[in-house]
């Protein structure tokens, strides 16, 4: 086994504490010496050759919160129905406090708890400098890049990688480069809430930084901010950063003929559907997943037991991208060394990274996408979430707006219905998740969240400009969320 920690209160604690009750067991396990981000222990798994990995993290929640991820022998998190199993096991102990551990100190000596020290991290960086696609770029473009880990565990590796590649000019916001589990310079540690990037925006504006970058406190969620044609810095969506990322690695790698034949990128369901229309482009495939990375990890070992796809990226709307397969995780270190790439290379070619993202709309058309949700608090509001999911399910959607619904997907019973009523088969597992397509091209999807007391709803558009799209991403988002209300009324009437 191996075993990494965040820098939440009592994570060093924790993972010594799981390290005991498994070597107590006879079961051989490493356990890092310091904080590392989540994908290094996904990296360490399959470098060490583990059956299995744990980290100790709460990713980007409040700082009261810790908790426990799980992942197999390939470093991706455990699929459901492994997890199911775990959890059964667990369920069967009835006095935890009960299991036997030895000492620490005794179980170090018998070897059965071994400490990683910097020889992953080696490793790790040797396989991180594989996914560059332009190893000398720094030389050639001056970027300038404000980086802040956000009091996390991203801090070393970032800043690691970035050296090699020999970016000089990288600005790290000095309060939040140490761990701190409060995270008491910032409202939420979570590069999606802008608040985030404020002390970066100043930073930023004091040197006239490029690019902003910010990783979460377990370091596989990457945020970037860019100046936008006024010279303002904005935060850019996960869709936008993905879209870049992954038109840039299929432009580098066609330029120098190494696409692989059978390439695929792996998306969410609630992804953008650009990415697509970029791998299209290539003449590579695009892959649809449930919403969790840990399915994207899956995929990735399905295709590369049958050798039917290779993967080339993977990406989901909320801030995860993995680049190289070497980890089976999101990886903001993967996407932050990336992102200063990509910065650089269009840098050298004389536009900004904003200017990069207005020429992909350009050629592929102007998406954009949305994100609501509702907060529906115990048990009351849990039944609430999936009636409504239910009266959805009981009175199909025809249209929104003046748009006709030409596909329902509904993820639970694994049918797609088109608007012929001609059926077709889901490849994925059941989920409570219904997604719309509408005669133009639009999207909707809900879905009850994973992790909170949240029902959401997910919105693509796309259009001929910038000012179009998201006007016509405002109004599908006020039509559904009217048509929500109405089901949530009949729900609640049950």
């Amino acid at each position: 086994m191996a075993i990494a920690y965040d820098s939440r209160h009592k994570s060093p604690e924790f993972a010594m504490e799981a390290a005991r009750t498994l070597a107590t067991r006879g079961i051989q396990t490493y356990v890092f010496e310091e904080l590392r981000p989540t994908p290094e222990l996904s990296f360490a798994v399959r470098h060490l050759h583990a059956y299995a990995g744990i980290v100790i993290t709460a990713s980007h929640n409040p700082p009261e919160y810790n908790g426990y991820k799980v992942y197999g022998p390939d470093g991706g998190q455990l699929p459901p129905n492994s997890a199911d199993e775990v959890i059964a096991k667990v369920n069967e102990i009835e006095n935890e406090l009960s299991i036997e551990v030895m000492d620490e100190q005794e179980l170090k000596e018998k070897g059965l708890i071994k400490m990683i020290g910097s020889e992953v991290d080696r490793a790790y960086l040797e396989k991180l400098m594989t996914i560059s696609e332009n190893p000398t770029l720094a030389d050639e473009a001056d970027v300038k890049v404000v980086f802040t880990p956000l009091h996390g565990t991203a801090n070393r590796p970032v800043r690691d990688i970035l050296t090699n590649l020999k970016y000089q000019n990288v600005t790290v916001v000095k309060e939040q480069e140490l761990p701190d589990p409060e995270f008491s310079t910032v409202k939420s540690p979570n590069p999606e809430e802008h608040s985030a990037f404020e002390l970066a925006f100043r930073e930023g504006k004091k040197i006239d930084a490029d690019l902003l970058i910010a990783t979460d406190p377990d370091g596989d969620r990457l945020g970037i901010a860019v100046k936008d044609a006024d010279g303002e810095y904005v935060v850019l969506t996960g869709n936008q950063t993905g879209a870049l990322l992954l038109h840039y690695i299929l432009k580098q790698k066609q330029a120098k003929e190494t696409l692989p034949a059978k390439g695929a990128v792996f998306k969410t369901v609630v992804t953008s559907e650009l990415g697509r229309k970029i791998a299209s482009s290539f003449g590579i495939n695009t892959i649809d997943v449930l919403t969790g990375f840990k399915f994207i990890a899956e995929k990735i070992k399905q295709y590369e037991d049958s050798g039917e796809y290779k993967f080339l990226f993977g990406y989901e709307e909320s801030y995860g991208y993995l680049i190289g397969d070497f980890a089976r995780d999101k990886d903001a270190v993967q996407a932050a060394m990336l992102a200063v790439e990509v910065c650089a290379y269009y840098k050298k070619k004389g536009m900004s990274l904003y200017e990069a993202l207005l020429s992909v709309f350009e050629e592929y058309g102007y998406y954009q996408e949305g994100l609501r949700s509702l907060t529906l608090k115990g048990k009351e509001g849990a039944e609430l979430i999936q009636k409504t999911l239910g009266v959805f399910r009981q009175e199909p959607l025809k249209q929104l707006g003046e748009l006709k619904v030409t596909a329902v997907e509904d993820y639970l019973t694994s049918v797609r219905v088109n608007e012929n009523n001609e059926e077709e088969k889901i490849q994925l597992p059941s989920s409570n998740v219904i997604k719309y397509y509408l005669e133009d091209g639009t999207w909707v999807c809900l879905r009850p969240s994973g992790t909170e007391p949240k029902i959401k709803f997910y919105f693509g558009v796309n259009d001929k400009s910038l000012a179009e799209s998201i006007q016509k991403l405002q109004k599908i988002e006020q039509d559904f969320m009217e048509v929500v209300e109405k089901k949530m009324q009949a729900a609640k009437n049950l």
